[in-house]
């Protein structure tokens, strides 16, 4: 072995051997431009990510904004009881999971849809102008897309008057009707977020490898297998951390959409999970700790579903995101 390799090897096993506080000072003495940069986030997670963590208590407590958190009287797990003896849970669950669903089959595979087009298309442009249009939904207001909705959908609406026209639909206010519900959130939720969602596949389609397309030619491929063979496996560690994500939040639909469009009349297929502990927890009686307890519920659900989608994930292919 030479000099400068057992020099090196003898440095690698003094640092092994330092302490960790020593390792951590070393490194940060090193890098403190960038640990300097880091600092505006770490503070930014501790105050509004971690602090409000504490207030969870509440969800075990009987809490009165007058006594506090350490004056209010512990019950233990009373809401949480209360929550899953209550006669609308099976409902809520169904609609929970019903939206979600369709959300996931529906919406997820849009944005990947539109960025493998985009992609296709040569005039730069053109696929900038649609990458523009695309996006400009998402920057609009949820009050004033619920608005537009709302006007479509009505009885002299236009999407109403087309589909009566087309498929001869009842003349009806859609919003009034308990079976239109889901399909109206859904086509609403592809229009506001295909453009936004699309831009991360679209940032991973320019980092393929082109000389792979040069090969696939020359093997005879044309655009179609091309976009089979090259393109869809290149993008699916992309997408398998995007569907992980997409998952984690199955459970947290778009609640402000549902409360500005849902009426008691479509509560049958409507009321999610959240809009109802509003409903109890905000709107008709205040019990901050029952609307805590459920939030606690419905986090610790969507924290199950990411841990065992990463854990399917990462055995069918070997991506997940640890």
């Amino acid at each position: 072995m030479s000099t400068v390799t057992k020099k090196q090897a003898g440095a690698g096993v003094r640092l092994h051997k330092a302490s960790l506080g020593n390792r951590i000072k070393r490194d940060l003495q090193k890098h403190w431009q960038l640990y300097l940069l880091f600092l505006p986030i770490f503070v930014y997670f501790v105050i509004f990510k971690y602090a409000p963590m504490a207030g969870l208590a509440i969800s075990f407590q009987d809490f009165k904004a007058a006594k506090g958190i350490f004056g209010s009287k512990w019950v233990g797990m009373k809401h949480f009881v209360n929550f899953f003896n209550d006669p609308y849970l099976p409902r809520l669950l169904r609609n929970t999971v019903t939206i979600a669903l369709s959300t996931l089959i529906f919406s997820f595979p849009m944005p990947i849809l539109l960025a493998l087009l985009i992609n296709e298309l040569r005039s730069r442009t053109l696929s900038r102008t649609v990458q523009t249009i695309s996006y400009i939904p998402h920057f609009i207001s949820t009050v004033v897309v619920c608005g537009i909705i709302t006007d479509l959908v009505s009885r002299t609406g236009g999407v109403t008057m087309l589909l009566h026209q087309l498929f001869g639909m009842p003349v009806t206010n859609m919003l009034y009707e308990a079976g239109y519900f889901v399909p109206i959130y859904i086509a609403s939720d592809i229009w506001s977020n295909i453009g936004w969602n699309s831009i991360v596949y679209l940032s991973a389609l320019t980092s393929i490898d082109q000389e792979l397309y040069e090969a696939a030619k020359v093997d005879g491929a044309n655009k179609w297998h091309q976009i089979i063979h090259v393109t869809l496996p290149c993008l699916v560690p992309t997408i398998v951390i995007m569907f992980i994500l997409k998952v984690g939040k199955m459970f947290d639909v778009g609640y402000e959409k549902i409360m500005l469009l849902y009426t008691p009349l479509t509560y049958e297929t409507a009321d999610v999970i959240n809009t109802y502990v509003y409903r109890r927890g905000f709107a008709e009686n205040v019990n901050y700790s029952y609307a805590t307890a459920v939030g606690f519920f419905n986090s610790v659900v969507c924290f199950g579903l990411v841990f065992m989608t990463n854990k399917i994930t990462q055995r069918m292919g070997g991506n997940s995101l640890w």
